[in-house]
């Protein structure tokens, strides 16, 4: 795994404003935020994208995400919020280190935007289905 911003983040060689922390997961603020609030929740564990975190890593991120995003909620006065979390370059991944990022979104529109393109799925589905459960 590549040393990342992160990676120096958590080892305390970059300052960063800590808004939750615990053994296995650090949550801070967005240097570049899309709006006031916008909070990063990383994993310790180095893994590059989700798929290679591990199942204890996922659910230590899984436990805290929730209460991270009341906290954003409550601290902003935003009315909603994204969570977003890129894999790899092709999706937009910017820092090699699994993150998920606590987006808040506001009446006067700050926050993150989305255009999705959406198809439709057709006759492969079942198919589909079967090899992605298969392969699990």
């Amino acid at each position: 795994m590549p040393d990342t911003i992160f990676s120096k983040i958590i080892r305390g060689e970059i300052p960063c404003h800590r808004v939750y922390e615990d053994a296995h997961v650090l949550a801070f603020l967005d240097i570049f935020p899309l709006s006031r609030g916008h909070t990063l929740v990383i994993p310790k564990e180095p893994a590059v994208t989700l798929d290679a975190l591990s199942d204890e890593a996922a659910a230590a991120v899984g436990r805290v995400l929730p209460r991270i995003c009341r906290g954003v909620l409550k601290a902003t006065g935003a009315t909603a919020y994204n969570v977003l979390q890129n894999n790899g370059a092709a999706a937009h991944q910017a820092v090699f280190h699994v993150h998920f990022h606590v987006i808040p979104k506001y009446e006067d529109g700050r926050g993150l935007g989305l255009g999705w393109k959406a198809g439709k799925l057709g006759d492969e589905g079942a198919e589909l289905a079967k090899q992605i459960a298969g392969a699990l």
